[in-house]
């Protein structure tokens, strides 16, 4: 799959694309990145990017031409027979949650935008932004971090990236653990400051140990996350022992 971003700090991404595992697929372009700095589309000497907004206010604002030149240029580069989507981060969009990263992943990948300033302009949005996306109820200064925050999740769902294949299946909000938190995890030694390690992970009881993994998920997610536990159930994902268990939590 192929992400373009598009972004006025290209050099923000350098190092996020070569750090972690997720470098990975980066490296391997089983997630090629492109970036595209929509100055190198903008007119006159100052390749200016943005101007006041019409109305008044504080800030600037980025302008409709250059952004719309740079994504002229980059469906021009990808092989699609189809436009790809156009993505812009910003805060009326959808919460970006599991369900939309594994469509992302299994995708052709898309272009995103990423705003700065107050914003940019909206007859820019509305003839070419296709989705809009974002991470929560709080600004931030621009959308690389929000791109990166897409691109590390799409990534580290592509084969072969993470270490254990099986990792991301045990991740929070993943299907296969019903939509719940993840439980604790403890790792040597077995006391540290005074705290010990629970009894069921030293049992070398498979299905004692899976059984308490489990009934941790539930108290976690019911205490932190109790909407979690009601789609589960509405779902008819909750077993009589995850009843049993959330009742005894009650």
């Amino acid at each position: 799959m192929r992400f373009d971003v598009v972004t006025l700090f290209p050099e923000l991404f350098a190092p996020f694309l070569t750090s972690g595992v997720t470098r990975r697929a980066y490296e391997s372009r089983q997630v090629e990145v492109v970036l595209w700095n929509p100055r190198d589309h903008a007119q006159g000497n100052y390749k200016r990017v943005d101007d006041r907004p019409f109305g008044g206010g504080p800030g600037m604002v980025m302008l409709a031409e250059p952004l719309s030149a740079c994504l002229d240029a980059v469906h021009a580069a990808r092989a699609d027979e189809r436009l790809a989507p156009v993505v812009l981060f910003s805060p009326i969009g959808d919460v970006l949650r599991h369900a939309a990263v594994e469509q992302w992943s299994a995708s052709a990948g898309a272009v995103l935008v990423c705003g700065r300033y107050e914003g940019i302009d909206q007859r820019f949005i509305d003839s070419r932004i296709t989705h809009q996306i974002s991470l929560g109820d709080f600004v931030l200064s621009g959308g690389e971090i929000a791109a990166m925050a897409l691109l590390d999740a799409v990534a580290r769902l592509q084969p072969g990236v993470l270490g254990d294949e099986a990792s991301h299946v045990q991740d929070s909000f993943n299907p296969a653990l019903d939509g719940l938190l993840d439980c604790p995890h403890y790792t040597r030694p077995e006391q540290w400051n005074g705290q010990g390690v629970p009894a069921p992970l030293l049992s070398g009881h498979h299905v004692q140990i899976e059984r308490w993994r489990r009934d941790q998920r539930l108290a976690m997610t019911a205490e932190r996350r109790p909407e979690l536990i009601a789609a589960a159930r509405q779902a008819g994902r909750l077993s009589p022992a995850d009843e049993a268990a959330l009742k005894k939590k009650l």
